[in-house]
């Protein structure tokens, strides 16, 4: 099935329907339940057609909570506001879904405050992962190389917040976090590429005219699959005016292609192999020659040859020499830290499982997914088994998990018994769309939006040790997009020697706040 096999890619890059009114809210403001929808009864014991209407559940409000943080010099008092917006259908009549969202805006703001929605990927991931591991004002403390500290975890103020710069809306699209479809039946409504789409840019029309922020300077900020979403919304949000100043993209996919492993799909072997090389350097097993020089300039030899040599060997197919073939097989030996005998094996086709369980295999270990700097316990004994575990994963779910169902309850006041799903769990049968004639791919609507909207601009992250979304991966997408080099200049790149979550090491997490603080106020003038 295309949805397990895609989504297998990114873990991260990731069903029962509870009713959104069988728990009662306290309020933060009077610190009373919220009152129960009164429900009359004629005598047969049967509602009549307008008190049928006063039983049904009403939409509760949101809690609103008041806080301040101290960033830098500066002290920033700001208001949290948690709960719910309605998903109703075309005709208005029926909620089909509600969406869990958190919001942080900055009390007493400067005129034309910019606003940006965040969400994460999976398909199948909550918003967790930016919001309290980037930038929003509260963070999930891990050591400074990224890994997880010792139990019991804990949040910190986040003095890399980007509450300084604009408010903040972290959304969790239907399936994820607490966002429920009303019944089971509607939620494959929600589970796809369009459908994904239409709804979360309803939450951004809903969320602009209930908080009166329609002529806001407004940024889309997605991880992973949140970029896959952010491309199709940028181009679906201009063509239902509403303009984009700037779009971030952290850890990127746009076009499947580029990651997703089948026979006669010659581009993720190519695209993944500089990221193949980063994380051979890093952990030294690389030749002599290679290993001693920077990171930098061994990359430059690997794209090299990964788009020349590589990629034309590999084109060649069946018609390469013997002599061709044992000069590419020790090549990419020597690029990728991987035996002979296994890049021979695997037809000079290594894809990301087989590189995470063989590069130390020797070591009886096997390197991450999400972050390739972090090495676990080589679990499958056997060549060519599925990976049971992403080690990176491992690092970094429970302190995310744990900490965010204690804050949203201490510190946001918000009260429910529904589980949220952090990762997985909520989202089942994706309908990738595009996918039925080739890949899913949303780089043309990012496109379009470029065309109708030259003011937008594009910021894009990458990490060297992410093998979740290659960052050579990300370079081919956007260098064929057929922008012309006035669009071009609009799109800044930056990169970190992090994984697919750089903002777990400290250091990428300042250099992100300060280069993506440069491109918001680029993208103001």
């Amino acid at each position: 099935m295309r949805y397990v096999r895609v989504t297998a890619i990114f873990l991260t890059l990731l069903v029962c329907v509870v009713g959104l009114t069988a728990q009662q809210k306290e309020s933060a403001e009077t610190g009373k339940p919220a009152e129960k929808a009164a429900q009359t009864t004629e005598k047969s014991g049967k509602l009549p057609a307008d008190a049928e209407k006063a039983a049904a559940p009403k939409e509760e409000p949101p809690i609103v909570t008041h806080h301040e943080i101290h960033v830098g010099s500066r002290v920033l008092h700001y208001t949290a506001t948690t709960g719910y917006m309605p998903i109703r259908n075309e005709e208005g009549t029926e909620v089909e879904a509600n969406i869990f969202f958190v919001a942080y805006t900055l009390d007493n703001p400067a005129a034309k405050r910019p606003l940006m929605f965040s969400f994460n990927g999976g398909p199948g991931s909550a918003s967790i992962w930016l919001h309290l591991g980037a930038i929003g004002p509260r963070r999930v403390k891990m050591l400074p190389d990224g890994g997880m500290p010792q139990p019991p975890f804990e949040l910190v103020d986040n003095q890399d917040t980007w509450l300084d710069q604009t408010d903040l809306v972290f959304i969790d699209p239907v399936g994820t976090g607490y966002s429920r479809a009303t019944k089971k039946e509607l939620a494959k409504k929600f589970f796809g590429v369009k459908g994904d789409i239409s709804s979360v840019a309803e939450f951004i029309r809903l969320y602009l005219s209930r908080y009166q922020r329609w002529t806001s300077p407004l940024f889309l900020v997605g991880e992973s699959y949140g970029t896959t979403r952010a491309a199709g919304l940028s181009g679906y949000l201009v063509d239902r005016g509403i303009a984009l100043s700037g779009v971030v993209l952290v850890s990127s996919v746009l076009n499947f292609q580029t990651l997703e492993f089948t026979r006669g799909n010659d581009l993720p072997y190519i695209l993944y192999l500089p990221s193949f090389t980063s994380t051979a350097w890093y952990h030294k097993k690389l030749p002599a020659d290679l290993q001693q020089r920077d990171l930098a300039g061994v990359l430059t030899d690997a794209q090299q040859f990964a788009a020349g040599a590589y990629a034309s060997g590999l084109g060649k197919g069946d018609s390469l020499t013997p002599t061709e073939r044992q000069t590419l097989v020790d090549q990419l030996a020597r690029f990728t830290g991987i035996d002979r005998s296994i890049v021979d094996e695997n037809d000079m086709r290594l894809t990301q499982g087989v590189f995470c369980r063989e590069l130390l295999r020797s070591q009886r270990l096997m390197v991450g997914r999400l972050d390739s700097r972090f090495t676990g316990d080589e679990l499958s004994r056997v060549r060519g088994e599925g990976m049971f575990y992403d080690p990176s994963m491992s690092v970094i779910r429970p302190p995310f998990t744990a900490t965010f169902n204690n804050y949203v309850r201490s510190d946001l006041g918000y009260k429910t018994d529904l589980e949220y799903y952090v990762l997985g769990g909520g989202v089942t049968d994706w309908d990738w769309g595009s996918a039925g004639d080739g890949f899913p791919d949303t780089s043309e609507a990012l496109r379009l939006a470029f065309v109708k909207n030259p003011y937008m601009k594009l910021f894009v992250a990458s990490g060297y040790y992410d093998l979740a979304t290659p960052y050579f991966a990300t370079q081919y997408t956007l260098s064929h997009m057929n922008l012309n080099a006035q669009q071009h200049a609009k799109i800044t790149l930056g990169y970190y020697d992090a994984g697919h979550m750089m903002y777990i090491k400290s250091d990428a997490l300042s250099r992100l706040k300060q280069e993506v603080g440069g491109f918001l106020t680029g993208a103001l003038q």
